[in-house]
């Protein structure tokens, strides 16, 4: 069957409509033995090394799966993703632009939704069946990150992952929403998590590899992670065009923090992460997040895949110390 990549989430049930395989080249990259490798290889055809890692992640892992064809979001993520459509068309990849209207206005995202639908050949009918079954897929995963923050069932991440999964349900529905039943059908006979702290993590989904046990082994555990929880599409909505108008991550920080602000009461969070990636446009916005967030707020910084470094360690240590104490 045909695999569509793609940059960032995007509109998933007109891909599963058209039946092709639809694949998160962050997912890719992110969880391959060799990203280093990749990000290496990208230098080597000429990224420069003060390009975000995940663009030139996403560009290797285009190339090492042989990936003929991605949906490119060239408004409402990576700024440089312009640049990349252009760079694999050049390798005889098809690239297909799909754009979040900066102003949530319906109509034009109306308008990108269903051109993408007229790219793919399928009509309204075939993807609001597909969006039926995702809706139930989503809802199960709705209930896993429920027991993360209300029964403290659920570790950081655990939570994580299979919200950061929904995005391309890992390739194939039916196995994905397997996997999540059997998870839920085994969490719930778990003794509770007793945390010191409960944390929030905001921001892109992080690429240190091991930040979440560690917080765990200080006694803080993360229930609201943000941006994976958005990938979920964590509302109920009367449409499709609705879904991706109340979906938060690629829209301006004030719409964002208004579900971050409503979160972080609903489920009694002491303090907030915000991740920021290097030589992303987004660090820019950790002054906003600072003085609308009234938390304590560490940030911190990432590059290339790997485990937390020694200076982020003793930094998370002595934020999780002053909350504890």
């Amino acid at each position: 069957m045909h695999r569509v990549g793609f940059t960032t989430t995007i509109p998933l049930e007109v891909i599963l409509a058209a039946e092709k395989i639809p694949v998160d080249l962050n997912n890719v990259f992110i969880t391959s033995p060799a990203n280093h490798r990749m990000i290496e290889e990208a230098e080597v055809d000429g990224f420069p090394r003060s390009i975000c890692s995940w663009i030139k992640g996403i560009y290797a892992a285009i190339l090492e799966s042989g990936i003929k064809e991605i949906v490119a979001v060239t408004e409402g993520d990576c700024s440089n993703t312009r640049a990349l459509m252009e760079v694999l068309s050049l390798k005889g990849v098809e690239t297909v632009p799909f754009a979040y209207p900066h102003d949530r206005d319906p109509a034009s995202l109306r308008f990108e939704i269903e051109k993408l639908m007229r790219h793919f050949g399928v009509g309204w009918e075939a993807v609001n069946l597909t969006r039926e079954r995702l809706g139930r897929i989503r809802r199960k995963v709705r209930e896993i990150d429920r027991l993360t923050w209300e029964e403290n069932l659920v570790s950081g991440r655990e939570n994580h992952y299979f919200q950061v999964c929904t995005s391309d349900m890992n390739g194939d529905p039916d196995r994905f929403e397997a996997e999540v039943d059997a998870f839920l059908a085994g969490v719930r006979e778990r003794k509770p998590f007793n945390d010191t702290v409960r944390l929030a993590f905001i921001g892109v989904p992080p690429i240190f590899v091991d930040l979440y046990p560690f917080l765990e082994t200080l006694g803080g555990r993360v229930v609201f992670n943000e941006t994976q929880r958005q990938f979920a599409m964590p509302y109920d909505t009367p449409d499709l065009v609705e879904q991706y108008r109340s979906y938060t991550y690629p829209y301006d920080i004030f719409h964002r923090l208004a579900d971050i602000l409503l979160e972080l009461e609903r489920r009694g969070v002491d303090a907030v992460i915000h991740y920021v990636q290097s030589f992303c446009f987004r660090q820019i916005e950790d002054m906003i997040v600072r003085q609308k967030t009234p938390l304590p707020v560490l940030t911190l910084e990432g590059d290339k895949p790997a485990p937390l470094d020694a200076r982020t360690r003793i930094r998370i240590e002595g934020f999780l110390e002053m909350l504890a104490g």
